[in-house]
């Protein structure tokens, strides 16, 4: 009765683990869920988005150097 156990314990540790190797690296499951997951997370470029995020970076970047202006300035006052 021992043996019988063990045996079937040793399928299963050994099938669980090439059971699910063999699930996920199914193409339907890769494209079902990991690229439309992707998708979601990181949508395709849009251009006007794209425009919109330059826009603001170049507005943090002036905003920056303006800041930085009148630090120097106040300091060259002293």
């Amino acid at each position: 009765m021992g043996v019988k156990i063990e045996i079937f314990r040793m399928m299963l540790y050994l099938s669980f683990p090439v059971a699910m190797f063999w699930v996920s690296n199914q193409a339907e499951y890769f494209e079902e869920y990991i690229v439309k997951r992707k998708r979601e997370i990181f949508p395709p470029d849009e251009k006007m988005h794209r425009q919109e995020l330059e826009d603001f970076k170049e507005r943090m970047r002036v905003r920056k150097e303006q800041r930085i202006l009148k630090q120097m300035g106040l300091e060259s006052q002293e």
